[in-house]
C-alpha cells in the first residue's frame, strides 16, 4: 500500500455532523462534517490513552474523544484538555494528524501523505458528471481483493474474452486473437483504445437502446490513473457511449472498497438506473470472482514470476510505475506494521508533518528507497 495518493473514504452522503470510522491503507481515521458543511478526516487515536475518536461526538466543531473528553478540531489540533481545566494551555504537541480532503463527484477523497500539494497526483476528472445529455450511476463495492489487482485487471484488455460474456465469446472462437491496442502514456497512468468483436447485450432493454442487435465490433478504451483510479470508455456503436470511473482504496493487504461512477449517453431516464446498475453489478463480479482466487494474491513485486506477452504491456507500465514511486518512499512497510499492531499504534504522516515537529504518534513505517 501506498501514501501520498487521494483516496475515497466514503460517499458525501454518508459524512454528517457525527464521527465515522473507516479504515484505509491498514489505518483507522475519524471523518465529520464541521457547521460550515467542511468534511475532515483525522488520524482516529487519540494521543493520551489511544482512545478512537470515532467512539466520540462532535463539540463545538471538534471531536471528543470517549475516554478522557479531550477535543480535536479539524486541522488536528487539540482545543481542550479537561483534566486540566477549562482555561488550561494546551501544550503544542497535543495534535494529531489531519488529512486534505475534497468532495467532488459525490464521493470524500482525502489525501493519505505529506507530499506537497504541486507534488500530488490530481484527482480523476469525470468530465460527463451531471453534464446534460448524460446520465450518472454511483455504486459501491466491498471485495477481498488486492486493489492492485484490480487495477491491472482493468488495463487488461486481453481478460474481457474469458471473464465477461458481453464482451466476448467466453473463449469458444477457436480463431480468437488479442486485437492491438493503441496505448497512452501520462506521468501518472497507462491507458490504451481497442476494437473488439463482441455479442449484443442480453438485456432486451440495454441491446435496443445501444443500437447493437447482432454481433459487431465495438471500440473500448481503458486505463488507470494514478495508483487506484481506472477510467473505462465503452462505445456499443458511434453513438452510444458508457463512460466508467472506478476510484478503490484499500482497506488493508486483502480488501478494497470501490466506488464505481458509470455515465451514459442513452437510456438517460433515471428509471433505467436500477438496469444499468445491476449490469454493472454482473460484470463487476465477475471480476471479483477471477482476481479472488489469484496467487499469490497480492500484486507481484517482480515480472520474473510470470510470463508477459504484448497484452500485458499496460499492466508492466503500471508495475513500472509502481516501482518509481516505492523509489520516493511512498510505499508502506506492512510487515513492519503487522508485527508491531498489538503494540504500536502510528500515523499516516499529514502535509503538517512537514511543517512543525513535537509529533507523539510515530510515522508508519515506510519502505526506504
Amino acid at each position: 500500500m501506498f501514501i501520498n495518493f487521494w483516496y475515497v473514504a466514503d460517499e458525501s452522503k454518508n459524512i454528517t455532523d457525527k464521527p465515522v470510522k473507516k479504515k484505509m491503507l491498514g489505518q483507522n481515521f475519524v471523518l465529520f462534517r464541521d457547521s460550515k458543511g467542511k468534511v475532515h478526516c483525522l488520524s482516529d487515536v487519540c494521543i493520551h490513552r489511544g482512545g478512537s475518536l470515532a467512539g466520540g461526538k462532535i463539540v463545538q466543531d471538534c471531536v471528543q474523544c470517549p475516554y478522557h473528553g479531550w477535543r480535536f478540531n479539524g486541522a488536528g489540533k487539540c482545543q481542550q484538555i479537561p483534566s486540566l481545566g477549562k482555561n488550561a494551555k494546551i501544550p503544542s504537541r497535543a495534535k494529531i494528524d489531519s488529512y486534505p480532503t475534497k468532495e467532488v463527484y459525490g464521493l470524500v477523497f482525502c489525501f493519505l501523505g505529506d507530499a506537497p500539494e504541486k507534488e500530488r497526483c490530481p484527482i480523476m476528472k469525470v468530465g460527463e458528471y451531471e453534464k446534460e445529455g448524460w446520465q450518472t450511476t454511483t455504486q459501491y463495492f466491498q471485495f477481498d481483493i488486492d486493489y492492485k489487482r484490480s487495477i491491472e485487471n482493468g488495463i487488461d484488455g486481453a481478460h474481457n474474452e474469458f471473464v465477461h460474456p458481453t464482451h466476448g465469446f467466453s473463449g469458444e472462437d477457436e480463431e480468437y486473437k488479442s486485437p492491438p491496442i493503441d496505448m497512452k502514456e501520462t506521468k501518472w497512468g497507462t491507458g490504451f483504445w481497442s476494437k473488439m468483436y463482441a455479442p449484443p447485450l442480453k438485456e432486451k432493454k440495454m441491446r435496443e437502446a445501444s443500437g447493437r442487435d447482432k454481433n459487431a465490433v465495438m471500440e473500448a478504451g481503458t486505463g488507470h490513473h494514478g495508483i487506484s483510479m481506472l477510467w473505462t470508455h465503452i462505445h456499443p456503436t458511434a453513438q452510444v457511449f458508457i463512460h466508467q470511473y472506478m476510484y478503490e482504496t484499500p482497506i488493508d493487504e486483502d480488501r478494497t472498497n470501490l466506488y464505481l461512477i458509470n455515465t451514459r449517453n442513452f437510456l438517460t431516464d433515471p428509471q433505467h438506473d436500477e438496469t444499468v446498475m445491476e449490469r454493472n453489478q454482473v460484470v463487476a463480479f465477475q471480476d471479483r470472482d477471477v482476481l479472488s482466487g489469484l496467487h499469490p494474491k497480492l500484486t507481484p513485486e517482480t515480472t520474473k514470476n510470470e510470463f508477459f506477452v504484448t497484452m500485458d504491456k499496460p499492466i508492466k507500465r503500471y508495475r513500472d510505475l509502481l516501482d518509481e514511486w516505492e523509489n520516493k518512499g511512498w510505499r508502506i512497510n506492512s510487515e513492519e506494521v503487522q508485527k508491531n499492531k498489538k503494540s504500536h499504534a502510528y500515523a499516516i504522516p499529514s502535509p503538517a508533518r512537514r511543517k512543525s515537529k513535537g509529533w507523539v504518534l510515530d510515522p508508519i513505517p515506510l519502505i526506504k528507497p
